[in-house]
């Protein structure tokens, strides 16, 4: 019979965090963490860039719902907010551009095995935010 004294012990102590991030594996991937001003050594985890994918995701549903649902429809119906949506639309746009970076660098920081295709997702939507900026500063300015 034996007892827990025969025993080696346990440990118990939770495992290290890995705080270097794995070398990128091409030249792509260096020069995206350089342009994403990545410091070295530091990542993040897969939830931490699944987060802020969904923050950002988020504001810009919110802007699409605002810029094409509420604004155009609800408050002209009720009859307030005429003229306020290229106002709007330009902070949210901006809200949601900004927000976009910083789920990109989280992808990048957390060498998520998507970064590439969320990279690509975020810029082509950024673009689309920059033509709807002009567009909103157009209709302010004249």
């Amino acid at each position: 019979m034996s007892t827990t004294a025969d025993q080696p012990p346990i440990d118990t102590a939770a495992p290290a965090l890995v705080t270097a991030a794995p070398a990128p594996s091409s030249d792509a991937d260096r020069f995206m963490r350089r342009l994403l001003r990545l410091p070295e050594g530091q990542t993040s985890t897969a939830d931490q860039a699944r987060s802020a994918f969904q923050k950002s995701l988020f504001i810009s549903t919110c802007r699409c719902l605002l810029m094409y649902i509420v604004f155009p429809f609800v408050l002209p119906a009720v009859g307030i907010a005429r003229g306020v949506g290229p106002y709007v639309g330009l902070v949210i746009g901006v809200l949601a551009m900004v927000s976009i970076v910083y789920s990109i660098r989280r992808f990048w920081r957390a060498n998520h095995s998507k970064r590439w295709h969320y990279t690509i997702f975020g810029t082509a939507i950024i673009g689309f935010l920059i033509y709807l900026a002009v567009k909103d500063l157009s209709t302010i300015l004249s």
